[in-house]
């Protein structure tokens, strides 16, 4: 018989083991993994479903910014947008340029600067010409010969003229006209030797660009002054398709702050420039006088031709595993399903979808490559 005492003392010390025991026993069976459970799946996060749709909820949408479109059948005019470039006026600008080697010399009003208003005629320089020692030398005694000559012929004139009673008259109107002659290509050397050549504006308007400096030495058909009215300017852009100067039914300029200079077309060039075909435009107002002769522009033309669809951001056109285009329609409140989808583009930022689409359905605009992300 064990004593009382062993017994008090080891109770307390197997009763924990004995709930252990009997606890494990409870939580598993037979047969049973005693391994964690997994976490289970939240079926109200954002998840492709098996038909291929997107079950999204509101607060994800949000999250992503997702925004759509009411999708409405039109007929739109295609837009294209081409390179151009800021081109003066050929009867409103000219160039001013020397016919002469020489130096630079200033006009009454100094040489002009960029900026300047000037009018028609106007004087805005000199060019003195520059010959060489041995030519110029040359000239002087050409120009003393033709002198000599000429006062030679005055002294023989005014001989013939007393004995007029017994020398034919045809003898002093022969005289009377090399004299004439002398005298003139004796002046034209002189004037050539001491004049200088005069630079005049060709037009009315605003010196675009000036390349003289006082005493510059310049070539013959050097460019120094150009000049501009900046009220008429020429627009040229160019396109990679031929046939489309004949389509164009308008043509704007963007400019910033959402506005835009209205262009009216004057017409095709009938050879290519680097494998594009130059379309001007004619651009006035006063929107002229933020442009620079020279600055490259975005020029957009819409087509006479329409197409017919729903236009849809560009944004909203995506790809799915297939490579085929696709777009996003909201069907409910919550979900979402890929559409295939016939597109061509309209604008630089715009598509339009000729086929996939109905009138009425929601197209997302925003947040579509998110959206097509979910797995």
């Amino acid at each position: 018989m064990k004593h009382p005492l062993t017994r008090q003392v080891l109770l307390p010390l197997l009763l924990p083991l004995l709930l252990l025991l009997a606890g494990a026993t409870a939580s598993a069976g037979e047969g049973h993994d005693h391994g964690e459970a997994p976490a289970g799946v939240n079926a109200n996060g954002p998840q492709r479903l098996p038909d291929g749709s997107v079950f999204l909820p509101k607060p994800a949408q949000r999250q992503i910014g997702l925004r759509t479109l009411v999708g409405v059948q039109q007929a739109l005019p295609r837009a294209l947008e081409l390179n151009g470039r800021v081109l003066m006026d050929p009867n409103a600008g000219g160039r001013v340029q020397a016919m002469q080697a020489g130096r630079l010399e200033a006009g009454p009003r100094g040489l002009p600067q960029a900026g300047q208003s000037v009018r028609k005629g106007e004087l805005l320089a000199y060019v003195l010409p520059a010959t060489g020692g041995l030519e110029r030398a040359g000239q002087r005694a050409q120009l003393a010969e033709l002198r000599a000559a000429a006062a030679l012929a005055a002294q023989r004139l005014a001989r013939l003229r007393e004995l007029a009673d017994t020398v034919p008259r045809k003898d002093i109107e022969a005289l009377e006209s090399e004299g004439a002659s002398l005298a003139e290509r004796a002046r034209a050397l002189d004037e050539g030797l001491s004049g200088r050549e005069a630079l005049r504006a060709p037009v009315s308007g605003v010196i675009a660009s000036a390349n003289a400096v006082a005493g510059q030495v310049v070539d013959a058909r050097e460019l120094l002054f150009e000049v501009v009215d900046p009220s008429r300017l020429r627009i040229e852009a160019l396109a990679y398709e031929p046939d489309l100067a004949q389509d164009i039914a308008a043509a704007y300029v963007p400019l910033a702050r959402g506005r835009q200079l209205g262009l009216s077309l004057i017409g095709a060039a009938r050879s290519l420039r680097e494998q594009a075909l130059p379309i001007s435009f004619k651009a006035q107002g006063p929107e002229l006088a933020e442009l620079a002769l020279g600055q490259p522009v975005r020029v957009i033309v819409q087509t006479r031709t329409r197409l017919q669809g729903v236009a849809v951001p560009a944004a909203a056109v995506l790809r799915n595993p297939a490579n085929q285009r696709i777009v996003w329609v909201k069907t409910a409140a919550e979900r979402f399903e890929p559409r295939v989808v016939t597109a061509q583009v309209l604008d630089g930022a715009s598509l339009v979808v000729s086929e996939g689409l109905k009138a009425g359905e929601r197209v997302v605009s925003d947040g579509a490559g998110l959206l097509n992300q979910i797995r």
